[in-house]
């Protein structure tokens, strides 16, 4: 039986790398990188883009690697170990915009996009994997997912809600706050890697095979349960990265700018910092609700479909900053579907590896977890770049303000770009809820 203290420490992995890190990469990149470093639109959609292509070979290297890993620290936590220092610098790098000119800035973002998606890798890979041999009972599988998810979106909730804060108390320019907070944040997620590699312990040891064979990256596509669930994993990545990389577009143009309502500040990271306490909180609440409903599968069909509701109930909000409220309420209720699902999705890989364990003899379980950190990375940059690449053709351009920062020239947004804004936020997002409810339909382990 796990120790509170474990699990607690299991949840830090994710406080670092999907509460401070992802998140910051998922909802300020794409306006970081255009606004503030100066990428154009076309280059930053074709950074994010091809960092996801690489990372589809990089993943799956990384679990089967983790997979065969030996040492005192045991399979998978000396990656955690280790990992923790560059993973913090290299962050802390990516946000800190050189004096170059535009040519060897390009080539500074394009060398540390691709360097922070590789540590990334090194460190997330072996994380999910370890709770393929942390426990064997099912039950506390699900609990050591929930804490993660509790841990990713608490951490989450008081990295956005504090960042705007963070950026006025340290003052200066744009870029001079971004690198102050890459270098905090930056430290903060290699403090929490660490910790979580230190507290956990690997109570099972994998079936290994020894030699390293392209046949079980031909045994994943025998593995149904495995192709529904990494289509699964895609599609909610696709689902919350177009509604948060869009978030500060929003905000910024659909809404007229960071609203002030007393002392408090509602940019795109405190809009979206509602969403993560809610989903911290049903997070916790979905090992009750999927033993309420019966099975994974089906709690993950009912979260979804909550998703898509709300979805298509944002679309229809007026576009005014005096419906603020209203927003973050349909915001907060969307929320409860994802952090229904999103403890569900690791646990359902458990099941996954676990299948492929007594289907082909031999563990496989990093190269298993390593298509969900990679459908992750996938959802999340494709989205970014077909955002930047979407307001591009709905007609949105750039130009140089005063402080010689990239901005989108006002002249360019149109209603056509609003609408497009509105539409990233709500209508894509509910179609894409659709097709996940139809994909964990069909997805094959029903338990």
């Amino acid at each position: 039986m796990a120790s509170i203290k474990e699990k607690i420490g299991y949840a830090l992995g994710d406080a670092a790398s999907g509460g401070i890190t992802w998140k910051i990469m998922s909802i300020a990149f794409p306006l970081y990188f255009t606004n503030v470093f100066g990428l154009s639109f076309a280059d930053a959609a074709a950074l994010m883009l091809i960092a996801r292509l690489f990372d589809v070979f990089t993943d799956p290297l990384m679990g089967s690697l983790a997979d065969r890993t030996q040492s005192r620290w045991g399979t998978y936590r000396p990656w955690l170990i280790f990992g923790s220092i560059p993973f913090g610098i290299i962050f802390a790098l990516l946000l800190y915009t050189p004096d170059f000119g535009p040519e060897l800035k390009r080539v500074y973002a394009y060398v540390f996009y691709l360097l922070m998606m590789a540590v990334y890798t090194l460190v997330n890979v072996p994380y999910g994997s370890l709770l393929g041999v942390m426990t064997d009972d099912d039950n506390e599988k699900n609990q050591f997912s929930s804490f993660r998810m509790i841990g990713a979106y608490a951490m989450g909730f008081i990295t956005l809600i504090s960042f705007p804060y963070l950026q006025k108390f340290v003052g200066g320019t744009d870029a001079h706050q971004y690198a102050v907070l890459g270098a905090f944040f930056g430290l903060l997620a290699t403090v929490m890697t660490l910790a979580c590699g230190l507290l956990t312990k690997e109570r099972l040891k994998p079936v290994r095979a020894e030699k390293f064979s392209f046949k079980q990256f031909g045994d994943l596509f025998r593995n149904r349960p495995w192709i529904y669930l990494t289509l699964i994993g895609i599609c909610t990545n696709f689902f919350n990265g177009f509604r948060y990389a869009v978030a500060g577009y929003m905000l910024a143009y659909c809404l007229g700018g960071d609203i002030t309502i007393g002392s408090l500040i509602i940019n795109y990271t405190v809009f979206m910092a509602f969403g993560e306490v809610t989903c911290m909180i049903f997070g916790g609440l979905s090992p009750a609700f999927t033993a309420k409903v019966g099975s994974k599968r089906m709690a993950f069909i009912y979260a979804s479909i909550i998703c898509v509701a709300c979805s298509v109930l944002f679309f229809f909000i007026p576009m005014d900053a005096s419906y603020i409220w209203l927003m973050i309420v349909v915001v907060v209720l969307t929320s409860a579907g994802i952090g229904l699902y999103s403890p569900l999705l690791w646990s359902m890989y458990a099941d996954v590896a676990d299948y492929a364990t007594e289907k082909n003899g031999a563990s496989s379980t990093g190269l298993i977890f390593s298509s969900g950190t990679m459908s992750q990375k996938l959802g999340g940059a494709i989205s970014g770049s077909l955002i930047a690449l979407f307001l591009g053709l709905a007609g949105a351009s750039m130009m140089k303000d005063d402080f010689g920062n990239s901005v989108i020239d006002p002249a360019s947004i149109t209603d056509s770009v609003l609408t497009m804004v509105w539409s990233l936020f709500s209508l894509i997002p509910a179609g894409i809820a659709i097709i996940m409810a139809l994909l964990a339909w069909l997805y094959p382990i029903k338990k």
